[in-house]
């Protein structure tokens, strides 16, 4: 499929809906988890120390070690060509929502509104002991100062950022599915479609299926399903011309 063909298909739709994964980020500078340079292997983090809620439960330090990394990699960090892509499609009444499994805010960021976090993210936590609310602002504060973060006086309880872990529910996959079946083009970028329940969205889809993704992608041939192995940038800073 080339950039002309990816312009057509959705100047032709009027339901749009994108699926984003890491591949998304990666060019902002936000490291990927699972790749050659990616935190797990250049930190050395284990994912299932790290990620897991009942390890994180009985000892929440190295959870906060990958967060003070994380979190000092993105905070200075901008969206990419293709978030902004996906803002202005948004802005433009042609994207019905994105559905993410990034915890990064790179979308928000971006100005995209409808934004279904599947993996949750950063940019809220709660106290685990009285449900405390606690903004972005104030945890990164937190983070940085308290090895591990607590509540306030009075309280003490351990903070969690609403990321999902490893033995806890996706957010928001029931919304998500229904927007997939109700699309009439659905996007997939920068996914490999290997982590489930999130990878299942493109089989329910009912409309044409175009994945953009730098390697191979755990999604089989079919019908109305196009897949280009190519930048992401790249890609939609033309597709993008060709829109404007």
């Amino acid at each position: 499929m080339t950039p002309q063909d990816c312009a057509q298909m959705l100047m032709n739709a009027e339901r749009v809906v994108a699926l984003t994964g890491a591949g998304i980020s990666t060019s902002a500078g936000v490291p990927d988890f699972r790749g050659p340079n990616g935190l797990y292997v250049t930190r050395r983090y284990d994912p299932e120390t790290v990620f897991d809620i009942d390890a994180f439960l009985a000892n929440p330090e190295p959870f906060f070690d990958f967060t003070r990394d994380f979190l000092s990699e993105v905070d200075d960090i901008e969206p990419t060509v293709t978030h902004r892509f996906l803002a202005t499609m948004e802005s433009e009444k042609r994207l019905r929502c994105v559905v993410t499994q990034n915890i990064d805010f790179l979308h928000q960021r971006a100005g995209s509104e409808n934004v279904i976090s599947v993996h949750g993210g950063y940019w809220t936590s709660r106290c685990l002991r009285c449900g405390l609310i606690v903004d972005y602002e104030t945890m990164r504060a937190k983070v940085k100062e308290e090895k591990v973060p607590r509540c306030g006086p009075g309280c003490g309880g351990l903070i969690k950022p609403d990321v999902v872990f490893f033995g806890e529910a996706v957010q928001g996959m029931e919304q998500a599915a229904d927007e997939v079946m109700e699309a009439d083009l659905m996007l997939v970028l920068g996914s490999s479609l290997t982590v489930f329940p999130v990878a299942s969205l493109p089989a329910m889809a009912r409309c044409p299926v175009i994945v953009v993704n730098k390697g191979p992608v755990g999604l089989a041939p079919g019908p109305d399903r196009f897949f280009v192995d190519e930048d992401l940038d790249r890609f939609f800073k033309e597709v993008g011309s060709l829109l404007s």
